[in-house]
């Protein structure tokens, strides 16, 4: 293959792969967008609290336009054969990858420290848990991964015996969150609601026997192959974006000053 053709080929290969970049990140701005606003449907089916909804939706917001902006820098900087764009992209994928790369790096040298702190928050979230009223936001939080994970408590049912001293004469009867509560066998159309609160004691087999510590280990167990790979494999798709950029780059036509200068 001539040089020439070698070139066509990696400029039409970077266009499309950044052209569907481009897109994914129009689909996952679009779809931070409905969970924010389209509550009804979203919330009445996963039963996720609002501060859950926020969170996930500015999440998909900043990676979408993270993603929208590299793709159109290498859609134009590859169709125009633009250097500085081409430069600009190269620039921002490697601060991008080297980021990921940090965060991995810290997450694993600091599993242990980011353990006992996810641990201690659990706790404190149960043990400030309301006895009576709305409970806050952390706490719908908390409600809603103890039924999404079918888990109760960190590390067990009993960890919602600890609530303070005061609260437990007066409510002896409820000294267990009612989203540990496993789903009434109903035949109802209606779906299953994420209860709030604390609720009277129920029988064992009513409660979720786990703690969500031991469904978080036992779900990463499950999937480490799977996240590894993706996580790989995202790694090996930006090296490849980064290389084919920087080839691009030094392989541009030799007249593209003189035209810039023509301009």
């Amino acid at each position: 293959m001539s040089p020439k053709s070698c070139l066509g080929c990696t400029k039409c290969f970077l266009f499309l792969l950044n052209l569907f970049f481009f897109f994914l990140g129009i689909l996952l701005l679009a779809f931070s967008f409905w969970v924010l606003f389209d509550r009804q449907s979203f919330a009445a089916v996963l039963g996720s609290p609002l501060v859950s909804l926020r969170v996930w939706s500015y999440g998909f917001s900043g990676v979408g336009i993270v993603t929208m902006l590299l793709g159109f820098l290498g859609c134009l900087g590859a169709l125009k054969e633009v250097k500085v764009m081409l430069g600009l992209y190269f620039g921002l994928l490697l601060l991008l990858l080297a980021a990921q790369i940090t965060v991995a790096i810290i997450i694993y040298t600091q599993r242990s420290a980011l353990a006992t702190k996810v641990a201690t928050y659990a706790e404190e979230l149960i043990q400030g848990y309301p006895a009576q009223g709305p409970p806050g936001d952390p706490h719908e939080s908390w409600d809603a991964v103890q039924q999404q994970l079918s888990c109760c408590g960190w590390k067990g049912p009993q960890d919602w015996d600890h609530h303070d001293d005061t609260t437990r004469d007066m409510d002896r009867d409820r000294a267990i969150a009612c989203s540990c509560l496993r789903a009434p066998n109903s035949t109802h159309k209606t779906p299953w609601m994420l209860p709030h609160g604390r609720c009277p004691t129920a029988a064992p087999q009513d409660i979720f026997p786990s703690g969500c510590k031991e469904r978080v280990q036992t779900w990463l167990a499950g999937n480490l192959v799977t996240i590894a790979g993706v996580c790989i494999g995202i790694a090996l798709g930006e090296l490849s974006l980064l290389m084919l950029s920087m080839f691009l780059v030094r392989n541009l036509d030799s007249h593209y000053e003189k035209l810039l200068r023509g301009l």
